[in-house]
Protein backbone atom coordinates (compact mmCIF):
# COMPACT_ATOMS: atom_id res chain seq x y z
CA UNK A 1 0.00 0.00 0.00
CA UNK A 2 1.13 3.79 -0.51
CA UNK A 3 0.14 6.94 -0.24
CA UNK A 4 1.88 10.28 -1.19
CA UNK A 5 0.96 13.86 -0.58
CA UNK A 6 2.98 16.46 -2.37
CA UNK A 7 2.07 19.85 -3.55
CA UNK A 8 -0.01 19.07 -6.29
CA UNK A 9 -2.63 16.52 -4.59
CA UNK A 10 -2.98 12.97 -2.75
CA UNK A 11 -2.23 9.87 -4.43
CA UNK A 12 -2.35 6.03 -3.54
CA UNK A 13 -3.62 2.76 -3.99
CA UNK A 14 -6.92 1.96 -2.73
CA UNK A 15 -7.81 0.14 0.55
CA UNK A 16 -5.61 -0.11 3.50
CA UNK A 17 -5.32 1.52 6.89
CA UNK A 18 -5.84 5.48 6.87
CA UNK A 19 -2.39 7.40 6.19
CA UNK A 20 -1.09 4.51 4.37
CA UNK A 21 -3.04 4.37 1.61
CA UNK A 22 -5.87 5.85 0.00
CA UNK A 23 -8.93 5.44 2.14
CA UNK A 24 -11.86 7.09 2.70
CA UNK A 25 -10.77 9.20 5.82
CA UNK A 26 -7.73 10.34 3.75
CA UNK A 27 -9.70 11.11 0.56
CA UNK A 28 -12.32 12.88 2.86
CA UNK A 29 -9.45 15.08 4.86
CA UNK A 30 -7.37 16.04 1.49
CA UNK A 31 -10.94 17.36 -0.11
CA UNK A 32 -12.03 18.91 3.14
CA UNK A 33 -8.81 20.54 3.16
CA UNK A 34 -9.06 21.97 -0.42
CA UNK A 35 -12.34 23.45 0.17
CA UNK A 36 -11.28 24.90 3.19
CA UNK A 37 -8.05 26.34 1.06
CA UNK A 38 -10.32 27.71 -1.50
CA UNK A 39 -12.70 29.23 1.26
CA UNK A 40 -9.97 31.07 2.79
CA UNK A 41 -8.53 31.96 -0.59
CA UNK A 42 -11.73 33.42 -2.13
CA UNK A 43 -13.76 34.72 1.20
CA UNK A 44 -16.89 34.81 -0.61
CA UNK A 45 -20.34 33.30 0.46
CA UNK A 46 -20.95 31.17 -2.48
CA UNK A 47 -18.38 29.38 -3.71
CA UNK A 48 -18.10 26.65 -6.57
CA UNK A 49 -15.87 23.77 -7.73
CA UNK A 50 -15.48 21.84 -10.41
CA UNK A 51 -15.05 17.60 -10.06
CA UNK A 52 -14.29 15.29 -13.04
CA UNK A 53 -12.70 11.48 -12.71
CA UNK A 54 -11.02 9.08 -14.87
CA UNK A 55 -12.89 5.76 -15.64
CA UNK A 56 -10.90 4.14 -12.87
CA UNK A 57 -13.18 1.53 -11.06
CA UNK A 58 -12.25 3.45 -7.51
CA UNK A 59 -13.57 7.05 -9.41
CA UNK A 60 -17.40 6.72 -8.85
CA UNK A 61 -16.26 5.99 -4.67
CA UNK A 62 -13.60 8.25 -4.30
CA UNK A 63 -16.11 11.01 -6.46
CA UNK A 64 -18.97 10.22 -3.77
CA UNK A 65 -16.61 11.49 -0.99
CA UNK A 66 -15.29 14.19 -2.51
CA UNK A 67 -18.36 15.73 -3.22
CA UNK A 68 -20.21 15.07 0.00
CA UNK A 69 -16.99 16.84 2.18
CA UNK A 70 -16.96 19.83 -0.44
CA UNK A 71 -20.76 19.95 -0.19
CA UNK A 72 -20.36 19.44 3.52
CA UNK A 73 -18.23 22.86 4.06
CA UNK A 74 -21.14 24.47 1.87
CA UNK A 75 -19.56 24.66 -1.78
CA UNK A 76 -21.61 23.91 -4.73
CA UNK A 77 -20.86 21.26 -6.96
CA UNK A 78 -20.58 21.12 -10.47
CA UNK A 79 -19.97 17.32 -11.75
CA UNK A 80 -18.77 16.61 -15.01
CA UNK A 81 -18.46 12.77 -14.38
CA UNK A 82 -16.12 10.80 -16.32
CA UNK A 83 -13.73 14.28 -17.87
CA UNK A 84 -10.39 14.19 -19.08
CA UNK A 85 -7.90 16.60 -16.54
CA UNK A 86 -8.02 19.50 -19.50
CA UNK A 87 -11.69 19.38 -19.52
CA UNK A 88 -11.71 20.01 -16.18
CA UNK A 89 -9.16 22.53 -16.06
CA UNK A 90 -11.05 24.40 -19.06
CA UNK A 91 -14.91 23.88 -17.37
CA UNK A 92 -13.07 25.67 -14.19
CA UNK A 93 -12.77 28.95 -15.84
CA UNK A 94 -15.28 28.43 -18.37
CA UNK A 95 -18.04 28.74 -15.57
CA UNK A 96 -16.15 31.23 -13.53
CA UNK A 97 -15.35 28.35 -10.41
CA UNK A 98 -13.10 28.83 -7.64
CA UNK A 99 -11.35 25.41 -8.41
CA UNK A 100 -11.17 21.98 -9.48
CA UNK A 101 -10.68 18.95 -8.10
CA UNK A 102 -9.99 15.90 -11.00
CA UNK A 103 -9.90 12.12 -9.57
CA UNK A 104 -7.19 10.82 -11.56
CA UNK A 105 -3.84 9.05 -10.91
CA UNK A 106 -2.98 9.77 -14.18
CA UNK A 107 -0.48 7.02 -15.64
CA UNK A 108 -0.32 5.09 -12.65
CA UNK A 109 -1.63 1.83 -13.05
CA UNK A 110 -5.43 0.89 -12.04
CA UNK A 111 -5.18 0.23 -8.45
CA UNK A 112 -4.38 3.83 -7.55
CA UNK A 113 -6.23 6.54 -7.44
CA UNK A 114 -5.80 10.68 -6.64
CA UNK A 115 -6.87 14.22 -6.07
CA UNK A 116 -5.23 16.36 -8.33
CA UNK A 117 -5.72 20.08 -7.63
CA UNK A 118 -6.29 23.07 -9.48
CA UNK A 119 -6.98 26.87 -8.52
CA UNK A 120 -9.76 29.29 -10.01
CA UNK A 121 -6.99 29.74 -13.33
CA UNK A 122 -7.67 25.85 -14.05
CA UNK A 123 -4.24 25.90 -13.42
CA UNK A 124 -2.30 23.05 -11.05
CA UNK A 125 -1.66 25.01 -7.11
CA UNK A 126 1.70 26.91 -6.90
CA UNK A 127 4.48 25.08 -4.38
CA UNK A 128 3.12 27.77 -1.72
CA UNK A 129 -0.47 27.21 -2.25
CA UNK A 130 -0.13 23.39 -2.30
CA UNK A 131 1.93 23.69 1.33
CA UNK A 132 -1.24 25.72 2.55
CA UNK A 133 -3.29 22.45 1.91
CA UNK A 134 -1.29 19.98 3.09
CA UNK A 135 -0.39 22.21 6.48
CA UNK A 136 -4.90 22.56 6.60
CA UNK A 137 -5.09 18.27 6.14
CA UNK A 138 -2.49 18.33 8.88
CA UNK A 139 -4.35 20.51 10.88
CA UNK A 140 -8.09 19.13 10.39
CA UNK A 141 -8.97 22.90 10.79
CA UNK A 142 -12.38 22.46 8.82
CA UNK A 143 -15.83 23.78 9.39
CA UNK A 144 -18.26 22.17 8.09
CA UNK A 145 -21.83 23.54 7.92
CA UNK A 146 -25.34 22.32 9.17
CA UNK A 147 -27.66 20.39 7.41
CA UNK A 148 -29.62 23.60 5.62
CA UNK A 149 -26.17 25.17 4.82
CA UNK A 150 -25.10 22.29 2.57
CA UNK A 151 -23.89 23.02 -0.54
CA UNK A 152 -25.75 22.08 -3.91
CA UNK A 153 -24.79 19.23 -6.59
CA UNK A 154 -25.24 20.11 -10.35
CA UNK A 155 -24.41 17.27 -12.92
CA UNK A 156 -23.06 18.60 -16.52
CA UNK A 157 -21.41 16.14 -18.91
CA UNK A 158 -21.93 19.05 -21.57
CA UNK A 159 -18.13 19.89 -21.43
CA UNK A 160 -16.66 17.27 -23.26
CA UNK A 161 -18.05 18.62 -26.50
CA UNK A 162 -17.20 22.46 -25.32
CA UNK A 163 -13.81 21.83 -25.19
CA UNK A 164 -13.58 20.12 -28.69
CA UNK A 165 -15.67 22.86 -29.77
CA UNK A 166 -12.81 25.47 -28.30
CA UNK A 167 -10.26 22.95 -29.95
CA UNK A 168 -11.90 23.24 -33.31
CA UNK A 169 -12.01 27.28 -32.46
CA UNK A 170 -8.36 27.71 -32.80
CA UNK A 171 -6.41 29.64 -35.54
CA UNK A 172 -3.93 26.21 -36.26
CA UNK A 173 -6.13 23.92 -36.35
CA UNK A 174 -7.07 23.38 -39.96
CA UNK A 175 -10.31 21.31 -40.05
CA UNK A 176 -10.02 21.69 -43.86
CA UNK A 177 -6.38 20.52 -44.59
CA UNK A 178 -7.20 17.32 -42.40
CA UNK A 179 -10.35 16.32 -44.17
CA UNK A 180 -8.82 16.38 -47.24
CA UNK A 181 -5.90 14.17 -46.46
CA UNK A 182 -8.52 11.40 -45.41
CA UNK A 183 -6.61 10.21 -42.61
CA UNK A 184 -7.17 7.22 -41.10
CA UNK A 185 -6.21 7.30 -37.27
CA UNK A 186 -6.11 4.48 -34.77
CA UNK A 187 -6.51 5.33 -31.23
CA UNK A 188 -5.60 3.43 -27.93
CA UNK A 189 -7.17 5.16 -24.97
CA UNK A 190 -6.56 2.48 -22.43
CA UNK A 191 -9.98 1.73 -21.27
CA UNK A 192 -10.69 5.44 -19.87
CA UNK A 193 -11.71 8.60 -20.98
CA UNK A 194 -10.11 9.13 -23.82
CA UNK A 195 -12.07 6.79 -25.45
CA UNK A 196 -15.69 8.75 -25.01
CA UNK A 197 -13.84 11.77 -26.11
CA UNK A 198 -10.73 11.14 -28.71
CA UNK A 199 -13.51 9.56 -31.55
CA UNK A 200 -15.82 12.18 -30.96
CA UNK A 201 -12.80 14.76 -31.38
CA UNK A 202 -11.38 13.46 -34.15
CA UNK A 203 -14.65 12.94 -36.42
CA UNK A 204 -15.14 16.91 -35.44
CA UNK A 205 -11.76 17.41 -37.39
CA UNK A 206 -12.91 15.62 -40.26
CA UNK A 207 -11.19 11.82 -39.76
CA UNK A 208 -13.93 9.49 -40.90
CA UNK A 209 -11.66 6.53 -40.63
CA UNK A 210 -11.24 5.99 -36.57
CA UNK A 211 -9.82 2.41 -35.80
CA UNK A 212 -10.60 1.88 -32.06
CA UNK A 213 -8.85 0.09 -29.76
CA UNK A 214 -9.22 -0.38 -25.71
CA UNK A 215 -12.06 2.67 -26.21
CA UNK A 216 -14.31 1.32 -23.74
CA UNK A 217 -14.87 3.48 -20.29
CA UNK A 218 -14.60 0.87 -17.83
CA UNK A 219 -11.02 1.27 -16.24
CA UNK A 220 -10.00 -2.25 -16.73
CA UNK A 221 -6.53 -1.21 -18.15
CA UNK A 222 -5.47 -3.38 -21.28
CA UNK A 223 -1.91 -2.85 -20.60
CA UNK A 224 0.22 -0.55 -18.28
CA UNK A 225 -1.44 3.10 -18.39
CA UNK A 226 1.78 4.61 -18.80
CA UNK A 227 2.50 5.38 -22.12
CA UNK A 228 6.22 4.43 -23.30
CA UNK A 229 7.24 1.83 -25.99
CA UNK A 230 7.28 -1.50 -23.60
CA UNK A 231 3.66 -0.33 -23.41
CA UNK A 232 2.57 0.24 -26.78
CA UNK A 233 3.14 -3.12 -28.93
CA UNK A 234 -0.76 -3.44 -28.99
CA UNK A 235 -1.01 -0.81 -31.02
CA UNK A 236 1.36 -0.59 -33.05
CA UNK A 237 0.51 -3.71 -34.47
CA UNK A 238 -2.72 -2.49 -34.73
CA UNK A 239 -1.82 0.74 -36.81
CA UNK A 240 0.25 -1.51 -38.89
CA UNK A 241 -2.62 -4.31 -39.36
CA UNK A 242 -5.53 -1.58 -40.07
CA UNK A 243 -3.30 0.39 -42.45
CA UNK A 244 -3.31 3.33 -40.40
CA UNK A 245 -1.55 6.68 -41.32
CA UNK A 246 -0.95 7.32 -37.48
CA UNK A 247 -2.01 6.10 -34.05
CA UNK A 248 -2.59 8.34 -30.76
CA UNK A 249 -2.28 7.22 -27.96
CA UNK A 250 -2.96 8.53 -24.19
CA UNK A 251 -2.81 8.14 -20.59
CA UNK A 252 -5.89 7.50 -18.41
CA UNK A 253 -6.73 11.43 -18.18
CA UNK A 254 -5.97 12.18 -21.78
CA UNK A 255 -2.95 14.94 -20.66
CA UNK A 256 -0.51 13.02 -22.48
CA UNK A 257 0.20 12.02 -25.73
CA UNK A 258 2.19 9.49 -27.19
CA UNK A 259 2.30 8.82 -31.12
CA UNK A 260 3.05 5.66 -33.77
CA UNK A 261 3.90 6.24 -37.04
CA UNK A 262 2.30 4.23 -40.09
CA UNK A 263 5.09 1.51 -39.94
CA UNK A 264 4.44 0.89 -36.23
CA UNK A 265 7.62 2.77 -35.07
CA UNK A 266 6.89 5.31 -32.47
CA UNK A 267 7.60 8.75 -33.03
CA UNK A 268 9.05 9.15 -29.29
CA UNK A 269 7.00 10.55 -26.52
CA UNK A 270 9.81 13.95 -26.55
CA UNK A 271 8.96 14.54 -29.94
CA UNK A 272 5.28 14.83 -29.37
CA UNK A 273 6.45 18.61 -28.06
CA UNK A 274 8.87 18.52 -30.53
CA UNK A 275 6.89 18.41 -33.98
CA UNK A 276 3.74 20.81 -32.46
CA UNK A 277 5.99 23.40 -31.58
CA UNK A 278 7.75 23.27 -34.96
CA UNK A 279 4.57 23.98 -36.33
CA UNK A 280 3.50 26.50 -33.77
CA UNK A 281 6.65 28.59 -34.49
CA UNK A 282 6.61 27.97 -38.12
CA UNK A 283 3.20 30.09 -38.14
CA UNK A 284 3.57 32.21 -34.93
CA UNK A 285 7.51 32.29 -33.81
CA UNK A 286 8.04 33.49 -30.53
CA UNK A 287 9.63 31.95 -27.24
CA UNK A 288 9.26 28.47 -25.98
CA UNK A 289 9.38 26.26 -22.66
CA UNK A 290 10.28 22.48 -21.48
CA UNK A 291 11.37 21.16 -18.29
CA UNK A 292 15.16 20.72 -17.66
CA UNK A 293 14.81 16.73 -18.31
CA UNK A 294 13.12 17.43 -22.03
CA UNK A 295 15.05 16.76 -25.15
CA UNK A 296 17.40 19.18 -26.40
CA UNK A 297 15.79 18.74 -29.78
CA UNK A 298 13.33 21.29 -28.73
CA UNK A 299 15.74 23.78 -28.29
CA UNK A 300 17.31 23.27 -31.63
CA UNK A 301 14.26 23.50 -33.68
CA UNK A 302 13.31 26.69 -31.88
CA UNK A 303 16.78 28.42 -32.50
CA UNK A 304 15.93 27.25 -36.20
CA UNK A 305 13.54 29.58 -36.23
CA UNK A 306 15.28 32.81 -34.75
CA UNK A 307 13.84 32.01 -31.45
CA UNK A 308 14.40 31.29 -27.74
CA UNK A 309 14.12 28.34 -25.66
CA UNK A 310 14.13 28.21 -21.93
CA UNK A 311 14.04 25.76 -19.64
CA UNK A 312 11.80 25.44 -16.26
CA UNK A 313 12.37 22.65 -13.63
CA UNK A 314 10.01 19.21 -13.68
CA UNK A 315 6.46 19.38 -13.02
CA UNK A 316 4.32 21.01 -14.79
CA UNK A 317 3.50 23.78 -12.72
CA UNK A 318 7.00 25.31 -13.23
CA UNK A 319 6.63 25.39 -17.12
CA UNK A 320 3.47 27.08 -16.63
CA UNK A 321 5.39 29.74 -14.89
CA UNK A 322 8.00 29.89 -16.91
CA UNK A 323 5.87 30.26 -19.82
CA UNK A 324 4.17 33.19 -18.50
CA UNK A 325 7.48 34.69 -17.43
CA UNK A 326 8.62 34.05 -20.65
CA UNK A 327 5.37 34.98 -23.04
CA UNK A 328 5.83 31.08 -24.59
CA UNK A 329 3.82 30.52 -27.45
CA UNK A 330 4.14 26.77 -26.74
CA UNK A 331 6.02 24.32 -24.01
CA UNK A 332 5.15 21.52 -22.46
CA UNK A 333 7.45 18.33 -21.07
CA UNK A 334 8.86 15.57 -22.92
CA UNK A 335 6.36 12.92 -21.49
CA UNK A 336 3.74 13.79 -24.30
CA UNK A 337 2.94 16.84 -22.54
CA UNK A 338 2.13 19.77 -24.88
CA UNK A 339 0.81 23.10 -23.42
CA UNK A 340 -0.34 25.66 -25.75
CA UNK A 341 -1.44 28.99 -24.37
CA UNK A 342 -4.00 29.72 -26.66
CA UNK A 343 -6.47 27.66 -25.53
CA UNK A 344 -5.47 27.49 -21.74
CA UNK A 345 -2.19 26.77 -19.59
CA UNK A 346 -2.38 23.24 -18.94
CA UNK A 347 -0.90 19.65 -20.54
CA UNK A 348 -3.71 18.60 -22.94
CA UNK A 349 -3.36 15.56 -25.45
CA UNK A 350 -6.41 16.58 -27.92
CA UNK A 351 -4.97 19.78 -28.43
CA UNK A 352 -1.65 18.11 -29.36
CA UNK A 353 -3.62 15.85 -31.48
CA UNK A 354 -5.60 18.57 -33.32
CA UNK A 355 -2.48 20.34 -34.06
CA UNK A 356 -0.16 17.48 -34.68
CA UNK A 357 -2.70 16.42 -37.45
CA UNK A 358 -3.02 20.13 -38.67
CA UNK A 359 1.13 19.81 -39.17
CA UNK A 360 1.01 16.74 -41.14
CA UNK A 361 -1.59 17.43 -43.26
CA UNK A 362 0.18 20.72 -44.31
CA UNK A 363 3.46 18.82 -44.23
CA UNK A 364 1.44 16.09 -47.24
CA UNK A 365 4.34 13.31 -45.83
CA UNK A 366 3.81 10.02 -44.18
CA UNK A 367 4.80 10.03 -40.19
CA UNK A 368 7.87 8.44 -39.91
CA UNK A 369 9.03 10.74 -42.57
CA UNK A 370 8.18 13.49 -40.49
CA UNK A 371 9.95 12.60 -38.02
CA UNK A 372 13.15 12.18 -39.25
CA UNK A 373 12.98 16.01 -39.98
CA UNK A 374 14.01 16.27 -36.40
CA UNK A 375 17.18 16.01 -34.62
CA UNK A 376 18.06 13.01 -33.18
CA UNK A 377 18.41 12.49 -29.81
CA UNK A 378 18.53 9.45 -27.22
CA UNK A 379 17.29 9.93 -23.70
CA UNK A 380 18.74 7.06 -20.96
CA UNK A 381 16.70 7.14 -17.71
CA UNK A 382 18.53 5.28 -14.73
CA UNK A 383 18.40 5.36 -10.70
CA UNK A 384 20.41 4.55 -7.65
CA UNK A 385 19.90 3.70 -4.57
CA UNK A 386 20.83 6.66 -2.09
CA UNK A 387 23.22 5.45 0.98
CA UNK A 388 21.23 7.31 3.83
CA UNK A 389 24.74 8.41 5.47
CA UNK A 390 25.74 10.72 2.51
CA UNK A 391 23.83 13.78 2.08
CA UNK A 392 22.88 14.61 -1.60
CA UNK A 393 24.33 18.17 -1.80
CA UNK A 394 27.42 16.01 -1.29
CA UNK A 395 26.88 14.08 -4.43
CA UNK A 396 25.83 17.32 -6.39
CA UNK A 397 29.15 18.66 -5.49
CA UNK A 398 31.15 15.51 -6.55
CA UNK A 399 29.84 15.61 -9.71
CA UNK A 400 30.14 19.20 -10.20
CA UNK A 401 33.58 18.72 -9.46
CA UNK A 402 34.28 16.00 -12.51
CA UNK A 403 32.16 18.61 -14.92
CA UNK A 404 33.81 21.74 -13.92
CA UNK A 405 33.88 24.51 -17.14
CA UNK A 406 30.31 22.94 -18.60
CA UNK A 407 27.09 25.45 -17.96
CA UNK A 408 25.49 23.66 -15.33
CA UNK A 409 21.85 24.23 -13.50
CA UNK A 410 20.51 23.60 -9.74
CA UNK A 411 17.16 24.21 -9.91
CA UNK A 412 16.26 20.80 -9.78
CA UNK A 413 18.97 18.73 -8.80
CA UNK A 414 21.87 19.31 -10.98
CA UNK A 415 21.63 19.78 -14.81
CA UNK A 416 25.05 19.80 -16.48
CA UNK A 417 25.12 20.84 -20.38
CA UNK A 418 27.25 18.42 -22.54
CA UNK A 419 29.00 18.41 -25.53
CA UNK A 420 25.59 15.81 -27.64
CA UNK A 421 23.55 16.64 -24.68
CA UNK A 422 23.23 17.00 -21.31
CA UNK A 423 22.64 14.70 -17.86
CA UNK A 424 20.34 15.55 -14.61
CA UNK A 425 20.72 14.05 -11.14
CA UNK A 426 17.61 14.83 -9.17
CA UNK A 427 16.75 12.88 -5.45
CA UNK A 428 12.90 11.58 -5.46
CA UNK A 429 10.80 13.24 -3.27
CA UNK A 430 8.78 9.79 -2.48
CA UNK A 431 11.65 6.79 -2.52
CA UNK A 432 15.06 6.85 -0.80
CA UNK A 433 16.72 6.73 -4.60
CA UNK A 434 18.08 9.31 -7.29
CA UNK A 435 17.57 9.31 -10.50
CA UNK A 436 20.21 10.36 -13.57
CA UNK A 437 19.08 11.14 -16.92
CA UNK A 438 21.78 11.55 -20.14
CA UNK A 439 20.86 12.92 -23.60
CA UNK A 440 23.12 11.65 -26.47
CA UNK A 441 23.02 11.55 -29.85
CA UNK A 442 22.84 8.02 -29.44
CA UNK A 443 21.70 5.35 -26.80
CA UNK A 444 25.32 4.44 -26.18
CA UNK A 445 26.23 8.28 -25.85
CA UNK A 446 23.34 8.61 -23.05
CA UNK A 447 23.97 5.23 -21.37
CA UNK A 448 28.05 6.19 -21.59
CA UNK A 449 26.76 9.72 -20.14
CA UNK A 450 24.58 8.45 -17.41
CA UNK A 451 27.10 5.58 -16.62
CA UNK A 452 29.99 7.77 -15.55
CA UNK A 453 27.72 9.65 -12.95
CA UNK A 454 26.38 7.03 -11.22
CA UNK A 455 30.41 5.79 -10.87
CA UNK A 456 31.16 9.24 -9.65
CA UNK A 457 27.98 8.82 -7.49
CA UNK A 458 29.45 5.09 -6.11
CA UNK A 459 32.70 7.19 -5.17
CA UNK A 460 31.17 9.55 -3.18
Amino acid sequence: MALIKSISGIRGTIGGKPGESLSPVDIVKFAASFGTWVQSRHKKGVLKVIVGRDARKSGIMVNNLVIITLRSLGINVIDLGMATTPTVELAVTGTHADGGIIITASHNPAEWNALKLVDEKGEFLSALDGMKVLEIAASENFNFVSNDLTGTLEQDDTWGKKHIDLILALKLVDIKAIRSSGFTVAIDCINSVGGIILPQLLRSLGVDKVIELNTFPDGNFAHNPEPLPENLKGISEFVVKGRADIGFVVDPDVDRLAIVCEDGTMFGEEYTLVSVADYILRNTPGNTVSNLSSTKALRDITSSYGCKHYSASVGEVNVVEEMKKREAVIGGEGNGGVIYPELHYGRDALAGIALFLSHLAKCNTKCSALRKLYPQYVIAKKRLTLDPAIEFSEIIDDVKNHFQGHITDERDGLWIEHINGWVQIRKSNTEPIMRIYAEGRTSEEADDLADMVIRIVKKT
